[in-house]
């Protein structure tokens, strides 16, 4: 019930920032300068906040157990990825969007405000690992994909459009490793930083959400909802792989608490930079801004009744 009350929250969230364009209140410029508050202050105070606000014990040898989980997590997933679009029959040109949708979804934006409302900054903490593998992935795999060509290809050719190794270590990486050397050294934090941490971590939810609102103005949504394919690799997507990856989690792992947010980040949709990759580089951005905006709005229903389901 819980889970569902937040979701709700962030699907008011998310439609203020859609009313909000509509209005002429935001554009995209303006949603644009948001996300990087979001990105760059909101989300990085939000994962601080875990660490040293956070009332729980987490030690090494469970956040170490939470970093193979997410490591077998995404193993996992890069392996859907090939299977899934042969299945459904994705046309070529769009198939590297959906493998895209299938590994990464919008852990950030969406995964962090749900974890931090419904199971508290303890798991918070636990979600802040996932964030590692998953900023080398996009930034590797995810330009692969999307390219059709390799990191090699593109550093050796001299292009602009070659992955750039130094944004792997984002602000979002280098945040989570803070957070969690302070947390695990135990290393005194004056009340000022827990201050500032917490009320940045607070716009996160609100903030992020209503940027979601702003790109869906741009979608048809009679249209949105008319495609069967991408409505059937979406229930996929968002139904079935989270609720048996979240069985095989709780069949292997003892902590409760890291299997639901394992949940979370399964059930999760889309990853808003599967848009923002396909734009960079030649992928098919039609397809990228549906997928996105299907399974956000699709998510607000999913994700509460996979809890109810597996919990």
């Amino acid at each position: 019930m819980l889970l569902l009350q937040q979701m709700i929250v962030l699907f008011i969230y998310m439609m203020m920032g859609y009313f909000c364009c509509k209005k002429g209140v935001l554009d995209e410029q303006n949603s644009k300068k948001i996300s990087w508050i979001v990105v760059n202050l909101a989300n990085p105070g939000l994962i601080i906040s875990s660490a040293v606000n956070g009332d729980g014990e987490i030690g090494g040898r469970e956040l170490a157990i939470t970093f193979i989980a997410a490591i077998i997590m995404f193993a996992v997933l890069l392996v859907l990825a090939q299977v899934l679009p042969r299945l459904f029959r994705i046309a070529e040109r769009d198939r590297g969007v959906y493998n895209i949708m299938t590994v990464f979804n919008n852990i950030g934006f969406m995964g962090f405000p749900v974890i931090s409302a419904a199971f508290g900054n303890e798991a918070l903490l636990y979600a802040a690992i996932f964030t590692l593998p998953f900023n080398v992935l996009i930034y590797t795999y995810g330009i692969y994909v999307i390219s059709g060509k390799n990191d090699v290809e593109y550093i050796s050719s001299g292009g602009n459009s070659g992955i750039q190794l130094g944004r792997i270590m984002n602000v979002g990486v280098i945040t989570c490793l803070i957070a969690t050397a302070v947390y695990l050294l135990q290393i005194p934090v004056p009340q000022f930083v827990k201050t500032t941490a917490s009320g940045l971590s607070s716009l996160t939810a609100p903030l992020s959400m209503m940027v979601i609102g702003v790109s869906m103005t741009s979608i048809r949504m009679k249209e949105l909802f008319m495609d069967v394919r991408m409505l059937l690799y979406s229930a996929v997507k968002l139904l079935l792989i989270p609720i048996a990856g979240t069985m095989i989690a709780q069949h292997f792992l003892e902590n409760e608490l890291l299997c639901a947010v394992i949940m979370i980040m399964l059930a999760t949709p889309a990853a808003s930079m599967t848009v923002m990759l396909a734009q960079q580089y030649d992928g098919n951005v039609e397809t990228a801004s549906r997928s996105v905006a299907l399974t956000t709005l699709l998510s607000v229903v999913t994700i509460p009744v996979v809890s109810a389901i597996v919990f």
